[in-house]
């Protein structure tokens, strides 16, 4: 079985140049709402980084940082360590990271 995190950074304001696209929390809840109609999500957990928030975790301060530096697009989603989106995400390129690892369709009725 797939043992894969699924991380969304964003934050409640939506993005500068995103004006139109989802909240990053909307997206992070839709990701989940996805996953859940094409995989068994046994194998699979998900967390969610507000970039305004103060972190604890060194990997999530880096990245936070890095958004801000580099002024990327958000939310990023995260398939364990590579990042499939910026900005609005293809689901596209998230089943296919998730393939990839492994994780286990659902049989089609």
């Amino acid at each position: 079985m797939a043992n894969i995190t699924l991380t969304v950074y964003g934050a409640e304001q939506i993005c500068a140049s995103c004006v139109g696209a989802p909240s990053s929390k909307d997206t992070y809840e839709w990701l989940q709402a996805a996953i859940a109609r094409k995989y068994d999500t046994n194998g699979i957990s998900y967390q969610y980084i507000d970039i305004n928030a103060s972190q604890e975790d060194e990997k999530h301060k880096a990245f936070v940082e890095r958004i801000f530096e580099e002024d990327l697009f958000y939310p990023i989603v995260f398939v364990d360590d590579e990042m499939v989106a910026e900005g609005m995400p293809k689901l596209k390129n998230v089943y296919k990271e998730l393939d990839e690892r492994g994780l286990t369709q659902l049989q089609e009725s």
